[in-house]
């Protein structure tokens, strides 16, 4: 781990000690610790959940990304949301920290860090970071992440979440790749909701990687998520689309 990814990490640490997972969104997608140096992506998310309300709730963003060193990447989103009408939801600024060399310890570790404007002042900032994990079982990529977050100078009193991303990827072939995505939130990161408040998804993913000349790939994920438990959506269809070069 270089010197820098030392700092990173401890600093996330720091934070965590007296600061962060807002509930997933239904565009979330699950981060992974690599990081490519020098390249450039134009990233698309789109996601919608069944009613909670009278209304369906969907939500889209849209990133420019760039490896800025071997061991960070940096994007910045714009995010919408629809629920009856649709709006502009939010800037973000989103970083990921690889942290070990991949292959080298029994798994590969990163850091995500996110930092959101939401349009709505009455929400103030917030604060998403935690670790990401990764690691190969033969043809089997499994990726855990754990992640807090929250809301400062808000309106409304702060309370620090914690949820999780999970992932298991079979490579079947570069273009087309299967497997399983699961997200949930289980409320205050020291003092969890009840079960029936808590909200768990989870479904059938597919993944792709298509090589469009040079270095020019496109990259595609997409998922069809249901409910585990009785507070979160009963089907949640998610797509993330990477234009990359």
């Amino acid at each position: 781990m270089s010197g820098a990814s030392r700092l990173a990490l401890l600093a996330a640490i720091n934070m965590l000690s007296f600061a962060p997972l807002a509930h997933a969104g239904p565009d979330d997608y699950v981060a992974v610790p690599g990081v490519e140096y020098g390249e450039r992506e134009i990233e698309l998310r789109l996601g919608t959940a069944s009613a909670t309300d009278e209304h369906r709730q969907s939500a889209a963003s849209l990133a420019f990304g760039y490896g800025v060193t071997p061991w960070w990447s940096t994007e910045v989103y714009g995010k919408w949301h629809r629920s009856g009408a649709t709006s502009f939801d939010a800037f973000e600024w989103e970083n990921r920290f690889q942290l070990t060399e991949p292959g080298r310890y029994f798994a590969d570790f990163g850091l995500l860090v996110e930092i959101e404007r939401p349009r709505d002042r009455a929400e103030g900032y917030e604060l998403r970071l935690g670790p990401l994990m990764q690691k190969d079982f033969g043809p089997v990529q499994a990726n855990l992440n754990v992640l807090v977050e929250r809301h400062y100078r808000a309106s409304e009193p702060e309370v620090t979440e914690l949820g999780y991303q999970w992932q298991l990827r079979y490579r079947f072939r570069p273009a087309f790749d299967f497997g399983a995505q699961g997200f949930g939130e289980v409320g205050a990161w020291n003092d969890w909701a009840p079960v029936r408040e808590q909200e768990h998804v989870a479904g059938p993913a597919i993944f792709g990687k298509l090589g469009l000349g040079g270095r020019q790939v496109l990259k595609y994920d997409a998922a069809v998520l249901f409910k585990l438990s009785n507070a979160a959506p009963a089907t949640t269809v998610r797509a993330q689309l990477e234009y990359e070069f």
